[in-house]
């Protein structure tokens, strides 16, 4: 084994070492800071300087995507005008490994001024932080892992931390998978939570016929709307059944154009509600070799139709 993979095991057992600490650590103190954040009617402001300030700035992007709007205010800017804003409905969260960290001092004067709340994670009991603080939590003792004391463990900790409140703050809240597909319309995450009916086809572009209809119609119907299908339905727009192009590949050898809709119509045709995830239409899709699928609603009215090609469009 290598001295840089010795490094790197050592590196990462301290961090799970200082993870295990944190885990038992996790007191009361813990349960009413995500109380008070879940019932603020403001922002939690988060806030730290250096590897405390990247840590910080991370939490606060979780607790935004995760139903609590919040963001990072940096410390040394907060004491050149940025102090602006943090309201009187705010909660503050300061992150510091001393507890005595010079450029975080005038956040805390203020947020005492204005009777602000603060929640902190430290490393020292005591120190003007603590002494400040609604709720302060200290990190546990588990050393850093360089001897050069470089912040490592702590940091780790304080991240794992962050996590820990945003997810149960975000449980305390009821936050669910559409909220959070709400606050991520962008990239992979966005595209897991988009619903059938943001992406099917309606109105006009729909291939509607009665089973009724004579075949040289439809297939005309089916050419016009290039979706590889016909939808069949009764007057109160109830589904009957479908028509695929493989339906007319199948009906080849008898005179298809004399036929109806009725004749070739298959009566059991594959299904989804508007209301479910378009990556779960893409599974019926797979699991069943088909391209097209019909999107009804509870009374099985025809509302839509979602073909692959909307998918693939939309990154599903």
């Amino acid at each position: 084994m290598t001295d840089s993979i010795k490094i790197a095991r050592a590196t990462l057992d301290r961090e799970m070492e200082g993870l295990k600490a944190l885990e038992k650590a996790l007191d009361e103190k813990f349960s009413q800071a995500v109380d008070m954040i879940a019932a603020c009617k403001g922002r939690a402001i988060v806030s730290g300087m250096g590897k405390s300030g990247h840590i910080a700035n991370k939490i606060a992007s979780t607790f935004s995507s995760t139903g609590t709007s919040s963001f990072f205010v940096h410390p040394a800017e907060a004491s050149h005008g940025d102090l602006g804003m943090i309201t009187r409905n705010d909660i503050v969260i300061l992150l510091s490994n001393s507890g005595e960290t010079s450029e975080l001092r005038d956040i805390i004067f203020y947020c005492k001024r204005f009777d602000i709340p603060i929640i902190s994670i430290v490393r020292r009991k005591t120190s003007t932080l603590v002494e400040s603080s609604s709720i302060a939590f200290i990190l546990p003792e588990v050393p850093e892992v360089s001897s050069v004391a470089a912040p490592t463990t702590s940091t780790t900790m304080m991240l794992a931390w962050g996590d820990a409140l945003a997810m149960a703050v975000m449980d305390k809240k009821g936050f669910s998978n559409d909220d959070f597909g709400t606050f991520h319309p962008g990239g992979k995450l966005g595209s897991q939570f988009i619903k059938v009916e943001q992406l099917m086809l309606k109105g006009d572009s729909l291939p509607v016929i009665s089973e009724d209809e004579m075949m040289s119609d439809v297939l005309l119907i089916m050419t016009r709307k290039a979706l590889g299908c016909a939808a069949a339905v009764d007057k109160s727009g109830t589904l009957l059944g479908i028509i695929t192009d493989g339906d007319l590949r199948r009906h080849m050898d008898g005179n298809i154009t004399s036929m109806k809709a009725g004749d070739i119509l298959n009566r059991k045709p594959k299904t989804i509600k508007p209301s479910m995830l378009a990556i779960e239409a893409l599974g019926i899709m797979n699991r069943n070799n088909i391209t097209t699928l019909l999107v009804c609603d509870d009374s099985a009215k025809l509302t839509g139709i979602i073909h692959i090609h909307n998918l693939l469009s939309a990154g599903i």
